[in-house]
């Protein structure tokens, strides 16, 4: 079966379910596999910060905030270490400090000082420096005092953040597992609530994304294409949504391209939809059956293969130019960019 790229669009309409099978069979998923990216703490590094602070604290059964500071100051990566011990993001952490100390930290504060202890995890840190310091301070004076009361009682059906297995009891808990180990079924139990990699995910959804971009962007490139890509939220004169990419700029478009790689049919729905917004504003100001630019798509991942009415759409929105990793080296020839061609 042709792509739906390589026959006129006469015939993706005649047999649309054929030419479904055509973009499924192409699509591929890597959710297995997630990109490290700059930051990313190796486990050995990890486990020096919990060493830091077990050894500060006597096995975790004395909290007190100088001697967790202390640590904290000699091995950065051991405030990480803490922070996963409450189970919270750094803005929920700053937020908390804030209401119980009365001193506000901004969510952007929160996330320079993780994102700084993450690129240098063990270097030392000084606390010369008077607004680092105080935050610091701050952050673990909450912690500690969290910590040391553990989770509240709470109504049925309402779950406490520190109702984990570590920090339900407080010192008590979290001494006795350092000493004891972990139930290996409360573990499960508890990542089963919380999702295996959920913040590291969260942290590179960017850089996932951006190897289709990439990929697209060489190929523009190889082959001589001028193009204009958009930057995050960025507005386009023309364009209530900006796409991610405009052929050859946004005052002449003769081509647009939406990418996305996703693994969630939800998110693969609310693509669809994008496209077939752009599709609309092609329409607009021509005759009938005519278009301002093309409307191309490339995706990637199993998002786009769930709902086969949602891949129907996007084959009409697009008059069947929709490309996959697997073939979008044909993606120039086989549309309208093959006319902006400058190196063969």
């Amino acid at each position: 079966m042709p792509f739906p790229f390589e026959v006129p669009f006469g015939a993706v309409q005649a047999d649309l379910d054929a030419h479904v099978d055509a973009v499924f069979s192409s699509l591929r998923s890597d959710f297995l596999t997630l990109p490290k990216g700059a930051g990313f703490l190796e486990y050995p590094v990890f486990e020096r910060g919990y060493q830091a602070l077990k050894q500060a604290t006597g096995s975790f059964s004395d909290l007190s905030a100088p001697a967790v500071l202390a640590a904290v100051f000699r091995v950065p990566v051991a405030l990480l270490v803490l922070r996963a011990m409450l189970g919270f993001s750094p803005p929920e952490w700053a937020w908390l400090t804030g209401q119980l100390t009365g001193k506000e930290i901004s969510q952007k504060a929160a996330r320079s000082l993780d994102r700084r202890i993450r690129m240098q995890p063990l270097e030392p840190l000084s606390d010369t420096n008077t607004v680092l310091a105080e935050r610091m301070r701050l952050l673990v004076e909450t912690a500690c005092r969290l910590l040391s009361e553990g989770a509240p009682p709470e109504p049925d059906g309402i779950l406490h953040r520190l109702d984990k297995v570590d920090t339900r009891n407080g010192p008590a808990s979290l001494s006795s597992l350092a000493q004891l180990g972990v139930p290996y079924a409360m573990l499960l139990y508890e990542r089963f609530l919380g999702r295996p990699f959920a913040a590291h995910r969260d942290s590179v959804s960017e850089l996932v994304g951006d190897v289709l971009e990439t990929c697209i962007e060489d190929l523009l490139t190889a082959e001589g294409v001028s193009f204009r890509k958009t930057k995050r939220a960025e507005r386009l004169a023309g364009f209530d949504q900006a796409p991610d990419f405009v052929i050859p700029d946004e005052f002449a478009p003769r081509a647009v391209i939406e990418a996305k790689l996703t693994e969630d049919d939800g998110t693969a729905r609310d693509k669809v939809t994008r496209i077939q917004h752009l599709d609309h504003l092609s329409r607009e100001g021509v005759g009938p059956g005519e278009r301002r630019f093309e409307v191309i798509a490339c995706i990637a991942g199993r998002g786009f293969k769930v709902r086969r009415e949602d891949m129907k759409k996007l084959l009409l929105a697009t008059q069947g130019k929709v490309f996959t990793l697997q073939n979008l080296d044909r993606m120039i020839e086989c549309t309208t960019l093959r006319h902006f061609r400058s190196r063969r």
